[in-house]
């Protein structure tokens, strides 16, 4: 048995560390490395109890893809900065994180840490293109976004989701029997039901509005009854099914919104993703002398002698 492929969601996890950590974390020179500090040190805590063989950082190469605006215009829309008629929109993001990014991304360069994208499509996107397309290791995908949720499976290979959501201390490993319990939805489609039981609730941290009056039980009620959107929309049409009045008002009320959302829901398994380089994980940092110089520069260097160390450790053979 070979490590595991690792896959994680970059912004998701340096958002976290940015506020996990203050910002008299500082460079050389006074700049706020807090994020790139707390990022690289979960890195290294992530690859010590992980072992991967491969690992990937997967990356946001446009956070509101139009696709998705086209279908529910107030997608993330409460989150825009800024609007551009030539490219992705840019992100409400903090003032002292955004200078962050490109240390990061320098970091694992010269650590020798694939990155991945998709032109377009968001890091779950990719995320959940690379799980599905994965035929030989077992998957593990760190994130503090629900919606990865809906990539568990079981064949052709194991995928996990490591829910950060509460932080590395408090992550939570979800397989397919892990989401179907917490979550109420049918065991035999436990990732495709979480999709769905996200388009009914709605997310309002991603402008979706979901189904009115329809919340999580209710959601999860339906769907384990029908077994999926499909079946209970059916079951709406049809006069003689026995679906409750109200709910059936709310779901004919609602049929516009039901039609455009669940690919929006849902995470791309076909993206078209391009990885930085190999995903191999290398046992030393392939350029160890610019990562001497970020890691001195940036005033990181325990961090970074944590990401050696664990990238140099033993993994399963």
């Amino acid at each position: 048995m070979t490590g595991p492929l690792l896959l994680l969601d970059g912004a998701s996890l340096w958002f976290r560390a940015y506020y996990a950590l203050p910002e008299s974390f500082t460079a050389k020179d006074g700049r706020p490395v807090n994020a790139v500090r707390g990022f690289t040190d979960m890195v290294a805590s992530l690859v010590t109890r992980h072992q991967p063989s491969r690992l990937a950082v997967c990356l946001d190469l446009d956070w509101r893809p139009q696709f998705r605006v086209d279908a529910v215009p107030s997608y993330k829309a409460h989150r825009v900065a800024a609007e551009h008629e030539q490219g992705p929109d840019v992100e409400e993001v903090p003032d002292t994180l955004t200078p962050q990014v490109p240390m990061i991304l320098d970091v694992l360069a010269a650590a020798g840490i694939a990155t991945a994208g998709a032109p377009g499509c968001e890091a779950d996107d990719v995320l959940g293109t690379l799980a599905a397309r994965e035929r030989e290791d077992t998957v593990v995908v760190v994130s503090g976004d629900r919606d990865l949720l809906q990539v568990v499976a079981d064949e052709p290979v194991p995928v996990r989701v490591l829910y950060v959501g509460r932080g590395l201390a408090k992550a939570e490993l979800f397989g397919p029997a892990e989401v179907a319990e917490k979550y109420g939805v049918p065991a035999e489609r436990p990732g495709p039901g979480y999709a769905e039981l996200a388009l009914l609730r709605g997310d309002p941290s991603d402008g979706l509005p979901g189904v009115k009056g329809v919340g999580e039980k209710t959601a999860s009620a339906l769907l384990l009854e029908y077994g999926s959107v499909a079946a209970l929309r059916d079951a709406v049409a049809d006069p003689e099914s026995g679906l409750a009045k109200g709910i059936r008002a709310k779901l004919t009320a609602a049929a516009d919104y039901l039609d455009a959302a669940l690919p929006v829901v849902q995470v791309l398994t076909d993206a078209d993703v391009t990885l930085s380089r190999p995903d191999l994980l290398p046992a030393a940092p392939v350029d160890p002398d610019r990562l001497a110089e970020l890691a001195a520069d940036l005033a990181i260097e325990t961090s970074v002698g944590r990401l050696v160390k664990a990238m140099a450790a033993p993994r399963q053979a």
